[in-house]
């Protein structure tokens, strides 16, 4: 998470007004068991307790998942001057390496663990009960790390199979409730918490998901994000991955470096989120290492803090595991395909257990097994989901800090809080340089689907981009192509022009039969291995008020097909239509003029 991304966070946004002006005395007893006093004195840095109107709040996170669920409970304090933030982390976590040094560059006040359990607070805020969150003096406030409790971690806490976050043995401290507030989002899981501890569910509050918010609030976003992605006309496919070895990226690690292998590249994209915990596992270089295959073919691998929800919003169709992540999918409405293959973590009769066990399943990897599964997909099912999970969607924020200030003994400010839209995602790291083109020519119609160049299926012709794809790819490459570009020039510059550059790299390499330049998006200039160099104008298509523009290079692989299937030379003049993923694109060829044949490269 960069600091430019958090920054906007730890700074002021808008607050909210909580229904209630009126002081109220807070319910909750501090960890050493004495009450939290209501007279508006707060912790001083030595322990000792000072007047005034100030208020020390610490959000308390035991891996990075946990901090990236506070950070999104950031605005209930928005532009209040009177509350002071810190941050700490609960040690005893595998997953809290580096886990605050976001905030840390962020510019954000972090305390040591061992000062922060000396020391007195007027609030702390967590997302997880494990650790010694006990030790922790001050009125405590418990939010999920994530959507429900569907999700049991046999080796922790008791040894049970009980869902993470209702584990018995964490939500006590002592003799007394762990927590002053368990702010939980859907009144099944106060039931549920119950069932675990009637203590802990005497201070439960359904406040809905704060996390769920940020989504919500940025729906209108979605054509922003697929932008920045760079999906135009294509299908975002989404893989999620939980942690733990039942996990999708355990049990399928191929599944995103098979399914791009099999989906063409200009009807699907690809992206994949994963848990904050499996990259702390695995480690981010050993993490694209794993993923590298995938991601030479054009995998968006989503970051782990606010990114991946941008994505979700951008997606047409999620594939989930038994993780939570899908289930923000479904309260976003996007059709859900499962894919886990069973074992002891996924908690029966929870909301994603019966949705898996009654939704489409991804039987294969490629676009025969997953349109096959969105055919049969349930929008009711999915709605299902979604209300059986999360209650008060759009109240959150202002029901979380009602409960807050109750606690800080403070009046609420009176602006609104709204929930922070989340930034754009970043686009793929790396995109294919070599593709394995499939084509069709009926007359002049052509029809081109393209994979990565390391694809099992058949292909007409293999196309690379020189300059980016690697020698060997170069020398089986029956279509080299390259950009135009904007040249540099300086002293002792040299540059080739379009007609030079075509005629050249046909010499250097003789396995290729066509050589182009793309010029701009409408333009292309193309030459093949016997013939004169020819214009390419590529129109957009243009269809229920809606503008398409192709990827030139995908054209040019027509093209190519369409003049290596003639009998005869190339025509000087012509139009060919190009059908690239089912997008009709006119494409009109006539002679280079002499300008376009001296456009410098």
């Amino acid at each position: 998470m960069s600091s430019e991304k958090l920054a906007p966070l730890i700074s002021g946004n808008t607050v909210h007004d909580a229904s209630s002006a009126n002081r109220i005395d807070r319910i909750g007893a501090t960890g050493d068991g004495r009450r939290a006093t209501g007279d508006g004195r707060r912790a001083t840095g030595d322990g000792r307790r000072a007047t005034g109107d100030g208020r020390d709040v610490l959000f308390a996170a035991r891996s990075a998942s946990a901090l990236y669920r506070l950070l999104d409970v950031l605005p209930v304090f928005a532009g209040d001057d009177r509350v002071s933030r810190s941050y700490a982390l609960v040690p005893g976590s595998d997953f809290g390496i580096d886990a605050l040094s976001s905030v840390e560059r962020a510019g954000a006040r972090t305390v040591s663990w061992d000062e922060a359990s000396r020391r007195s607070y007027d609030l702390v805020l967590a997302a997880s009960p494990k650790g010694d969150i006990g030790l922790l003096r001050g009125p405590r406030v418990l939010l999920p790390h994530g959507a429900g409790f569907g999700k049991s971690v046999p080796e922790e806490g008791s040894g049970v199979a009980t869902a993470s976050g209702l584990d018995p043995m964490y939500l006590l401290s002592g003799d007394r409730a762990l927590a002053s507030v368990h702010a939980l989002a859907h009144p099944s899981q106060v039931t549920r918490l119950a069932a675990a501890s009637e203590q802990a569910a005497a201070r439960a509050r359904v406040v809905g998901d704060p996390t769920l918010e940020r989504m919500l609030a940025s729906r209108s976003l979605r054509e922003r994000y697929r932008a920045a992605l760079g999906t135009g006309a294509r299908k975002l496919v989404v893989l999620t991955s939980t942690w733990g070895p039942e996990s999708l990226l355990r049990r399928r690690p191929f599944l995103a470096a098979d399914l791009l292998a099999s989906l063409a590249y200009d009807a699907y994209q690809v992206a994949l989120v994963v848990h904050p915990n499996e990259r702390a596992r695995t480690g981010a270089f050993d993490l694209s290492e794993q993923l590298s295959p995938a991601l030479d073919a054009g995998l968006v691998l989503a970051g782990a803090y606010e990114e991946w929800a941008s994505v979700l919003v951008a997606a047409d169709v999620v594939i989930t595991d038994h993780g939570s992540t899908g289930v923000y999918a479904a309260a976003l409405g996007c059709p859900l395909v499962g894919a886990y293959d069973g074992g002891g973590e996924l908690i029966p009769g929870t909301p994603m257990a019966e949705f898996l066990a009654q939704g489409p399943r991804l039987r294969g990897a490629d676009s025969g097994a997953l349109e096959e599964a969105l055919a049969s997909s349930d929008p009711g099912a999915v709605r299902a989901l979604a209300q059986s999970s999360f209650a008060e969607q759009g109240h959150a924020l202002k029901l979380l800090r009602e409960e807050v200030y109750r606690l800080l003994d403070l009046v609420p400010p009176a602006a609104p809080v709204d929930a922070r839209v989340l930034p754009a995602p970043l686009p793929a790291q790396r995109v294919p340089a070599a593709f394995a083109v499939r084509a069709r020519v009926e007359g002049l119609q052509v029809a081109v689907e393209r994979l990565p160049a390391h694809t099992s299926r058949t292909a007409h012709h293999l196309a690379a981009a020189y300059g980016w794809a690697g020698e060997r790819h170069l020398q089986s490459a029956a279509l080299l192509y390259r950009n135009a570009g904007q040249p540099a020039v300086g002293s002792h510059s040299m540059f080739w022009t379009a007609a030079g550059w075509t005629a050249g790299v046909l010499e250097d390499y003789p396995g290729c039969r066509t050589a182009a330049v793309i010029v701009s998006p409408s333009l292309c200039l193309v030459r093949r291995r016997t013939g004169a160099l020819l214009a390419v104008r590529i129109a957009p298509c243009q269809d229920d008020g809606r503008v398409t523009y192709a990827d030139p290079a995908a054209v040019l692989s027509a093209v190519h097909a369409w003049l290596g299937n003639l009998t005869g030379p190339a025509p000087l003049s012509g139009a060919v239509t190009c059908s690239v993923a089912g997008v009709l694109f006119r494409a009109e060829i006539s002679a280079a003029t002499g300008a376009q044949a001296a456009v410098v490269l």
